[in-house]
C-alpha cells in the first residue's frame, strides 16, 4: 500500500491511497461472495455461478460498491494510523483508478484535530474568592427551612389577602366564547407569586370565601399562546377555599423537629459548618475554572466548524434531555419562547466552540506534560463506577468497549491535567 499526503487547506488533510491489485482482487472476492445469492443467470441454480461468468453476464461493476467498501476501509485506518492523523469527521472518498488487474487508486479527503499552540499554562495568576459566612448567611438558611416546615392553616374569618394560597373556580371568556385552557375547578393559587395572567393575582385580593366575582385582565402581547395574545377576557372566580402558610417558631423545638440536633445553637454551628464547606466548594470550583479559562485563553487553535457543530448537537440533545424531564421538548420549549431553531442554535454556538477549544488546549498539555491514566487510575475510576451502578466490577468490564475505555482513561487524565494546572497557579 502506497500513501502521499497532501493539505489542501488547513486542518484538511488529502491521503492518495494505492491498494495493490492482488489486495484488491480479494476484495472482488469477498464481495461476490457476499452477493453471490442475488445473481440469476441461465444454466445455472441461483447464486451457483462462478464470479467470471457473473462478471461477464452483469459486468465486473456489480461488485465495485463492496469491494471498495471493504478495500477503502481497511487501507484508510491504517493510513490514519501509519501517518498519526485524528480525524474529527468521516473522510469523503474519491475513486481514481477501478479495475480487475488494477491497482485501486482513491483519494480519502478528511477534517483532522488541529494544531494547538500554548501560551503560558503554569504558574497563572488567578484571584480567588475568600471564604466567608455570616451570622446573616446562617439566619437566612433557618428562614428557608421554616419556610419548607410551614403549615398551611384554613382561613374563614377574614378576606383573601396577598401571600394566601387559594383554591379558585374559574371561566374565562373573550368576546363572550370560552377559550382553550381558560376553565378549571378546584385550582390551587398562591396569591403574589406571578404566576397566572398578570393582573389576575391582584383582583383576588379582598375577596371572601365563596364569594363570586368578575375579573378582566388582558393577555400579554407575548403570550405563548396565539389565539389569546393581547387579548382582553373576562375570568368568573369563586373562591372555595383560603389558606395561609404559618411559619414555625425558630427555636431549640423548631431545631429537634427539623434536624438530629436538641438545641438550636448546636443546629446553627452545624448549619455555619455545611455553609461553609458548600462556599469553599464552589470557591475551588469557580477558581479551577478561571485557572483553566486562563490557559485556554493564552493558547491559540482554528478550530474545525465540524467539532463546533458536533458540541453543538451534545449541548442541545443535553438540554433536549432536561426539558422532557420537565415535560418538554425542544420544539414546544421554542414556540413558548417565540425562538426560531437557527437563533436556538446560536445561541449555544460561543459555548460550544469554548468547550472544544477549552478540551483540545488541555489534551496538549497534557501530551506535553506526559501525563497520562494509570492501570490503578482506571481499576479505581471503574470500581467506583461499579458502585454507583451496583454491579459487580467485572461484570461492569464485559460491557465496555474500546470506545468506553478510552473514555475513562481520557477522563481521568483531563483531571490530572486540570489538578496540575491548579496546583501550580499563584492564588
Amino acid at each position: 500500500m502506497d500513501v502521499k499526503i497532501e493539505k489542501p487547506e488547513k486542518n484538511v488533510v488529502k491521503l492518495e491511497i494505492t491498494v495493490d491489485s492482488q489486495v484488491f482482487d480479494e476484495c472482488m472476492n469477498k464481495a461476490f461472495n457476499k452477493n453471490k445469492h442475488r445473481f440469476s443467470i441461465p444454466g445455472f441454480r441461483k447464486g451457483k455461478a462462478p464470479r467470471g461468468i457473473v462478471e461477464r453476464y452483469y459486468g465486473e461493476q456489480v461488485l465495485y460498491e463492496d469491494a471498495i467498501n471493504f478495500a477503502c476501509g481497511d487501507a484508510y485506518n491504517k493510513a490514519i494510523d501509519d501517518n498519526g492523523l485524528e480525524p474529527v469527521d468521516r473522510p469523503e472518498i474519491d475513486i481514481v483508478q477501478i479495475g480487475s488487474g488494477q491497482d485501486l487508486v482513491f483519494t480519502a479527503t478528511v477534517t483532522v484535530k488541529p494544531e494547538v499552540e500554548l501560551g503560558q499554562y503554569k504558574e497563572l495568576e488567578v484571584e480567588k474568592e475568600e471564604v466567608k459566612v455570616t451570622e446573616e448567611d446562617v439566619l437566612a438558611e433557618l428562614n428557608r427551612v421554616a419556610e419548607r416546615n410551614a403549615k398551611r392553616v384554613t382561613v374563614e374569618d377574614r378576606p383573601v389577602q396577598n401571600g394566601d394560597i387559594v383554591n379558585i373556580d374559574y371561566e374565562g371568556s373573550i368576546d363572550g366564547e370560552a377559550f382553550e385552557g381558560g376553565t378549571a375547578k378546584g385550582h390551587n393559587l398562591a396569591v403574589g407569586s406571578g404566576t397566572f395572567i398578570p393582573g389576575f393575582e391582584e383582583q383576588l385580593v379582598g375577596l371572601n370565601l365563596n364569594e363570586e366575582k368578575e375579573i378582566s385582565v388582558k393577555f400579554p402581547e407575548d403570550y405563548h399562546s396565539k389565539d389569546v395574545a393581547g387579548k382582553e377576557a373576562v375570568f368568573k372566580v369563586k373562591i372555595n377555599d383560603i389558606k395561609f402558610r404559618q411559619l414555625p417558631e425558630i427555636n431549640d423545638e423548631f431545631a429537634g423537629d427539623v434536624s438530629e440536633f436538641e438545641t438550636l445553637e448546636e443546629y446553627k454551628q452545624d448549619i455555619m459548618k455545611n455553609l461553609t464547606k458548600k462556599a469553599q466548594e464552589a470557591a475551588d470550583r469557580k477558581f479551577e475554572d478561571a485557572v483553566v479559562a486562563k490557559a485556554t485563553d493564552n493558547a491559540s487553535c482554528d478550530i474545525p466548524d465540524v467539532m463546533v457543530e458536533r458540541r453543538l448537537d451534545e449541548l442541545i440533545r443535553q438540554f433536549d434531555t432536561y426539558l422532557r424531564y420537565q415535560g418538554l421538548d425542544i420544539p414546544s420549549y421554542l414556540r413558548i419562547m417565540g425562538m426560531d431553531a437557527d437563533k436556538f442554535r446560536g445561541e449555544y454556538r460561543e459555548t460550544a466552540l469554548r468547550d472544544v477549544k477549552t478540551q483540545l488546549v488541555l489534551e496538549k498539555i497534557a501530551m506535553t506534560e506526559g501525563i497520562e491514566a494509570t492501570d490503578e487510575e482506571y481499576d479505581q475510576e471503574l470500581e467506583k463506577m461499579a458502585e454507583q451502578y451496583r454491579k459487580p466490577v467485572e461484570e461492569m468490564k464485559k460491557h465496555l468497549h474500546n470506545d468506553d475505555i478510552e473514555y475513562i482513561k481520557n477522563s481521568i487524565i483531563t483531571r490530572k491535567t486540570i489538578a496540575m494546572l491548579v496546583e501550580s497557579a499563584k492564588v
